[in-house]
């Protein structure tokens, strides 16, 4: 696909990189990561793998040599995921003396989100259509465990009940499950959120 504009105001920032970059082909080989119906890559792995590539063409450009293993290990320690705070600080001084802005590099790493609105805005990718078969599947999956624990937990609760164990009056058993996205901040019922198939993070 030809990364053109996408028109009127702003690119993707996932765009903006793949220009700057000169990333030929990564978009194409995001959404075909993302989009396959077997083996498919979650958001936030192809946003670490893209943050890779971004990190390693910065190399080539300061002329830096260095192997897979040793990108990889870089982009955990510039992004704090990896390392000591000592290690993680010697890691930035090392690429500045070979002459990268890595304040400027760092910026550039982009979130999964971004790479969800590129793929979805910019290239109208969308997930296979057996995705909503899988959500409905493992929503069924998790109701029935739910259901489960409340059986389980009023059978434990009568038991103690018959045998003078617990002082319990008219009760029902409720279980509940939460998601709560710490990107938005909101908390969701899991089904509905099943159902809904996003968060309010990519409400727009």
């Amino acid at each position: 696909m030809n990364e053109r504009s996408t028109g009127p105001g702003p690119d993707p920032k996932v765009l903006r990189l793949i220009r700057k970059y000169d990333l030929e082909g990564v978009g194409d080989e995001l959404e075909e990561r993302w989009t396959r119906p077997e083996d498919r890559t979650s958001l936030r792995t192809l946003a670490d793998a893209f943050n890779e590539r971004l990190l390693r063409a910065a190399l080539a450009d300061a002329d830096v040599e260095t192997i897979t293993d040793d990108v990889s290990r870089l982009y955990a320690l510039l992004d704090g995921d990896a390392g000591s705070r000592g290690e993680q600080t010697a890691a930035r001084r090392r690429l500045e003396r070979a002459g990268l802005d890595v304040e400027t590099l760092t910026d550039d790493f982009v979130s999964y989100g971004a790479i969800r609105s590129y793929l979805t805005g910019h290239r109208n990718a969308s997930l296979p259509d057996t995705d909503d078969d899988s959500r409905e599947t493992d929503s069924q999956a998790i109701e029935g465990l739910r259901q489960r624990t409340v059986a389980v937990t009023e059978s434990k609760l009568d038991r103690l009940c018959d045998t003078d164990r617990l002082r319990l009056g008219s009760h029902r058993v409720l279980a509940d499950v939460q998601v709560l996205c710490e990107e938005c901040g909101r908390q969701y019922d899991v089904a509905a959120l099943l159902e809904s198939g996003a968060c309010e993070c990519y409400d727009s």
